[in-house]
C-alpha cells in the first residue's frame, strides 16, 4: 500500500475544492468521511472536500501518520472520467454562473420559469430563504432552483436579496402574479358517492337544509349520511322505513364498524331531519338513542414544542397560517375564510366572519404574529382572502392539514396531534398565564362557559393566580 496520500487542487461543479488520491483501504474511506464536507466522484474516481484552511486541517489531523502530500500547482490533468450518459442541457449553464452572486438565468424548455443559482458559499446563509419562493423545485441535472417567473417571485427577490442577484436575461415586461396551480390531483381524491335508488328523498333533505340556512358542510355531511341510511334498505321507500329499521341500521354500524359517538350523532341527526322535516313523521324519531359523550380532553403542546414546530416551517406563508391558528386560537376554516379587510393591526385583533354557528367575534393576534403577518402581505399582496391558492381563490384545507403533518414530523412533537390542537394549545397557554375564562371563552367564540371550562382540567398553572 501507498505510504502517502496525496492531495491536489480541482474544480467540482464550478467549486474550487481539494482533490484526495489515496489507495481503496475501508479504514482510509472512514476516516475520509469525518472531514467536513468529503464528497465522493464517481466521474474522477476521487474524494474531495472544500478547499478551506478548516478541511486541509481535518485532512492532516485524521490521518494519523500517514503523510498527506500537496501536489505542486498548476493541477496535473485529471483521469478521464468513466463514460456516462449524456447529460440534461446543463452545458448552456456553464461559464454564466457568477461564484458569490445569485445567478438567475432563462430556461428555454420552460417560458414561465427560470433558474435560479445558488453558489455553495452561499447555502449556509441562504438556502432557508430560497426554500420560502412559492413554487420552487429543486432539479438535480441542472443543480439549479427552477422558480415562476411571476410578479410574486420578483418582489420576493428584491426583498430578500438586494444586490446579490446576478440577472443573466432580461424577464417579459408583462408577468402574471402568480401561475396556474399545475399539481396533479391526490391520489385518493374521493369520487362522488354512488346515488341510491331513491336519491330524490336525499335532494328533498338537501333543499331543507338549504332553506334552513344550514353550511355547505353540513349539508354534505347529512346527505352522505342519509344517502348510506337509504341505500342500505335500497329497495324500500324511505317513508316506509320503521322505528326499529332505523335502530337496527345505527346498531349494525356500532358493531361491524365501531363507529365513533360523533358520527352516531351526525346519522341520527341526518335521519331527523329528514323524518321530522321533509315527510313529517316526526313521530318515527321522537327520542331516539342518542350516545353517551365521552369525556376527553384535548390534547395540547407546550410553548416550547409550538416554537418548535413553526421553527420547521421553511415556507413564508406555510408558517404564517399556522402562526395566526395558534396566536389567535382560530379553527381551520377560520383562517381560511379571513379577508385582507379582516385585519385590525391598530387594535392588535382580527374580525372573524361567520365562525362556527354563524357567530362573528373578534381575536388578538400576538406582536410577533403581527410582523410575520406584514411581511408575509409585503412579498404576497393577497387580493380578496388573506391565504390564496395558486388560482386566486381560498387556501385549501387539505394544503394546511399537509402542512402541520410535515412540521410534527419533523419536529418530533406529539404525533396525535392536528391542527385543532394549536387552538387548543392557545387557549391553555392563556389559562396558565392568569387569563380570565370568560375571556378565553369570547376569544375562542364558545356560546357555553361549560365548553371553554375543559381547559382547566389540563392547564398547569397556579391556582393562586
Amino acid at each position: 500500500m501507498s505510504n502517502h496520500i496525496t492531495a491536489s487542487p480541482m474544480v467540482y461543479q464550478d467549486e474550487t475544492r481539494i482533490r484526495v488520491d489515496m489507495p481503496y483501504d475501508p479504514a482510509l474511506i472512514q476516516q475520509i468521511r469525518t472531514v467536513s464536507g468529503a464528497r465522493w466522484s464517481p466521474d474522477h474516481r476521487c474524494w474531495h472536500v472544500p478547499k478551506t484552511a478548516e478541511a486541509w486541517r481535518q485532512l492532516k489531523a485524521v490521518f494519523g501518520d500517514i503523510p498527506v502530500v500537496a501536489a505542486p500547482e498548476p493541477e496535473p490533468p485529471l483521469a478521464p472520467p468513466l463514460p456516462a450518459l449524456p447529460k440534461m442541457p446543463a452545458s448552456p449553464l456553464a461559464g454564466r454562473l457568477a461564484p458569490d452572486k445569485i445567478t438567475l438565468l432563462p430556461l428555454p424548455a420552460e417560458k414561465d420559469r427560470m433558474g435560479l443559482h445558488l453558489p455553495a458559499g452561499l447555502v449556509p446563509a441562504h438556502l432557508a430563504t430560497v426554500k420560502n419562493i412559492h413554487g420552487r423545485r429543486w432539479d438535480p441535472e441542472l443543480k439549479v432552483w427552477r422558480i415562476p417567473c411571476t410578479k410574486l417571485t420578483l418582489r420576493f427577490l428584491d426583498k430578500y436579496f438586494p444586490g446579490m442577484l446576478d440577472w443573466t436575461f432580461h424577464p417579459p415586461a408583462e408577468l402574471p402574479e402568480r401561475l396556474e396551480d399545475d399539481t396533479p390531483p391526490p391520489r385518493n381524491a374521493r369520487t362522488e358517492a354512488a346515488p341510491a335508488q331513491y336519491e330524490e328523498a336525499v335532494t328533498a333533505l338537501e333543499q331543507c337544509l338549504t332553506l334552513k340556512r344550514y353550511s355547505w358542510r353540513t349539508i354534505k355531511a347529512y346527505k352522505n349520511c342519509f344517502r348510506q341510511f337509504i341505500r342500505h334498505y335500497d329497495v324500500i321507500k324511505p317513508r316506509q322505513l320503521t322505528r326499529k329499521q332505523i335502530d337496527d341500521y345505527v346498531a349494525g354500524l356500532i358493531r361491524e364498524k365501531n363507529i365513533s359517538e360523533s358520527h352516531q350523532n351526525q346519522i341520527l341527526s341526518a335521519i331527523k331531519m329528514f323524518y321530522a322535516e321533509v315527510v313529517g313523521q316526526e313521530d318515527k324519531v321522537q327520542g331516539l338513542f342518542r350516545p353517551k359523550r365521552p369525556d376527553k380532553l384535548p390534547q395540547v403542546l407546550t410553548e416550547e414544542e409550538v416554537t418548535r414546530l413553526l421553527k420547521n416551517v421553511d415556507n413564508l406563508k406555510h408558517r404564517c397560517i399556522l402562526m395566526m391558528i395558534y396566536s389567535a386560537g382560530l379553527r381551520l376554516g377560520e383562517v381560511l375564510h379571513l379577508k385582507v379587510s379582516d385585519l385590525q393591526p391598530e387594535q392588535k385583533r382580527l374580525f372573524i366572519r361567520e365562525a362556527k354557528g354563524k357567530k362573528d367575534r373578534c381575536s388578538i393576534l400576538s406582536d410577533k404574529a403581527w410582523v410575520l403577518v406584514h411581511e408575509y402581505l409585503d412579498v404576497y399582496q393577497p387580493i380578496e382572502w388573506l391565504f390564496e391558492g395558486t388560482s386566486g381563490g381560498k387556501y385549501g384545507e387539505r394544503s394546511v392539514q399537509a402542512i402541520f403533518s410535515h412540521a410534527k414530523e419533523k419536529s418530533k412533537i406529539n404525533p396525535a396531534a392536528t391542527v385543532h390542537t394549536l387552538r387548543h394549545s392557545f387557549a391553555t397557554h392563556l389559562l396558565e398565564k392568569g387569563v380570565d375564562l370568560r375571556y378565553i371563552q369570547e376569544l375562542l367564540g364558545h356560546e357555553s362557559s361549560k365548553t371553554t371550562e375543559i381547559y382547566t382540567h389540563i392547564t398547569k398553572r397556579d391556582g393562586t393566580k
